[in-house]
C-alpha cells in the first residue's frame, strides 16, 4: 500500500519559514520524481517543485529563490524548504509521487500565513 504522509505545515507569520517533510512508504521512493503542489481556496491545485530521482529539480514561477525542495533517499523522505513567506502562499500543500504513469498523492497540510 502506498503512502504520502506530509507534515510540518501550520501558521506563521509573512517573512517567515516552515520547512515540510514528505515520507513516503509502499515505493521504490529513489525512482520517483517527487513534488509539492498546492491548492488554494477556490483555486485549481498548483505545481510548486519537483525533485527528479537524479535530483534536478523545477519550481513554479511564484516560489522560485523563495523556496527549496530536496530529497533524502535513504530516508525516503522529501522535503520543502519555504522561506519569506507571503499571504498568498497560503494553501492546502500536497505531495506527489510519480513513475512512468502511476501518481500518487498525499493527503495534504495546510500552510497559513497571516499576521
Amino acid at each position: 500500500q502506498v503512502q504520502l504522509v506530509e507534515s510540518g505545515g501550520g501558521l506563521v507569520q509573512p517573512g517567515g519559514s516552515l520547512r515540510l517533510s514528505c515520507a513516503a512508504s509502499g515505493i521504490t521512493f529513489s525512482i520517483y520524481r517527487m513534488g509539492w503542489y498546492r491548492q488554494a481556496p477556490g483555486k485549481q491545485r498548483e505545481l510548486v517543485a519537483t525533485i527528479t530521482p537524479e535530483g534536478r529539480t523545477n519550481y513554479g514561477e511564484s516560489v522560485k529563490g523563495r523556496f527549496t525542495i530536496s530529497r533524502d533517499n535513504a530516508k525516503n523522505t522529501v522535503y520543502l524548504e519555504m522561506n519569506s513567506l507571503k499571504s498568498e502562499d497560503t494553501a492546502v500543500y500536497f505531495c506527489n509521487g510519480n513513475f512512468l504513469g502511476p501518481n500518487y498523492w498525499g493527503q495534504g497540510t495546510q500552510v497559513t500565513v497571516s499576521s
